[in-house]
């Protein structure tokens, strides 16, 4: 069993800036593909940003690419999400996601490749 613990969230003016962290549990971690998705109300939950266990691969969601960045530090067992140039659009409930399957892909970007979830952080950007 993993668990997932998202924090960072808040309130930010439009062109702002915010850095989510998800802790996580389970010593097995470094192994683990991350992913952060994010729900608006009334919407789909939308794929933002993943990223391979050792850092070598990352992708990102069209709509954030160039402003927003993934980076994990497998000693802490976080895995964090640097938001820049942050736009009205971007508000929504944001989730840390954790794929425990082995990986034979460089991105996954379905909440299907997923096995746990956090309970997700809100991220509000105020025009």
């Amino acid at each position: 069993q993993v668990q997932l613990v998202e924090s960072g969230g808040g309130l930010v003016q439009a062109g702002g800036s915010l850095r989510l962290s998800c802790a996580a549990s389970g010593r097995a971690f470094s192994t683990y593909f991350m992913g952060w998705f994010r729900q608006a109300p009334g919407k789909e939950r939308e794929f933002v940003a993943a990223m391979s266990w050792s850092g070598e691969y990352r992708s990102y969601g069209d709509s954030v690419m160039g402003r927003f960045t993934i980076s994990r530090d497998n000693a802490k067992n976080t895995v964090y999400l640097q938001m820049n140039s942050l736009k009205p659009e971007d508000t929504a409930a944001y989730y840390c996601a954790a794929r425990t399957r082995f990986s034979t892909r460089a991105a996954y970007q379905s909440t299907y490749d997923y096995d746990y979830w956090g309970q997700g952080t809100q991220v509000t950007v105020s025009s």
